[in-house]
């Protein structure tokens, strides 16, 4: 995912700042930030947006007889005498201040509404697991990958780290690591620096980690990894 995009950026940011992106998509917000300029950058204007917003509201102490007012008019009369439930003369300017910023604060409030009801549901945060070279790929392949996994698990983009070069008798192989049972081939790698995509359901269902392994021409011939593990990353 492009997160230098403008408006994806912005659309992002402005959750953040609002507080609708929760969860574990927040946690991976805030990993990318210091990354991504263009995320910090957002999210820093969106927050001093609020802020400068909620700065623009004084908090006001309301009168007793302003209560009192309120009740009445809610549930009727109250052990409080009728005299007293009305704002005395000088209790009126601070009545008036109270109902001001009351005010203030419904149209911060709707500002904030606004936004959020506007703006379309931003794309969840991809999953982000480094492949580093492993003691054996180091002298067999000279990069390490980076994997993006859609949030919804259903598509993967793997990134090489270096221009991949390898020989026409070998091939590199991506694997999905399970916890038990035994890894299952996502394809083969391109050559080069070109990124290799996977699209299938259920990437992260039992995976705990992706894996390289070098190959014959064509890919594994068993359905397993037949050669070296030449990068790793866990999830």
């Amino acid at each position: 995912m492009d997160y230098g995009h403008p408006e994806r950026a912005e659309r992002l940011a402005a959750d953040y700042a609002v507080g609708t992106l929760r969860g574990g998509a927040r946690r991976r917000f805030e990993k990318l930030l210091p990354a991504h300029p263009a995320l910090a950058a957002a999210t820093a204007t969106w927050t001093a947006r609020l802020q400068l917003l909620a700065g623009q509201v004084a908090a006001v102490e309301p009168p007793a007889s302003v209560w009192a007012t309120i009740q009445m008019r809610l549930f009727g009369a109250s052990d409080t005498p009728p005299t007293d439930a009305r704002p005395a003369a000088n209790d009126r300017p601070g009545a008036l201040r109270f109902w001001r910023g009351l005010s203030a604060v419904a149209l911060a409030a709707s500002v904030v509404l606004t936004v959020i009801v506007a703006r379309p549901v931003p794309e969840a945060a991809p999953i982000v697991v480094v492949l580093r070279s492993t003691p054996e790929g180091v002298e067999l392949v000279k990069t390490g990958f980076v994997a993006s996994v859609s949030a919804d698990g259903r598509a993967l983009v793997l990134k090489p780290l270096a221009p991949v070069v390898i020989d026409a008798a070998h091939a590199l192989e991506l694997w999905a690591v399970p916890k038990a049972s035994a890894p299952r081939s996502l394809g083969l790698i391109a050559a080069g620096d070109v990124p290799t995509t996977v699209t299938r359901a259920n990437l992260l269902d039992d995976t705990q980690a992706f894996a390289v392994s070098l190959e014959p021409s064509g890919g594994s011939r068993t359905g397993k990894p037949t050669g070296p593990i030449v990068s790793a990353g866990g999830i």
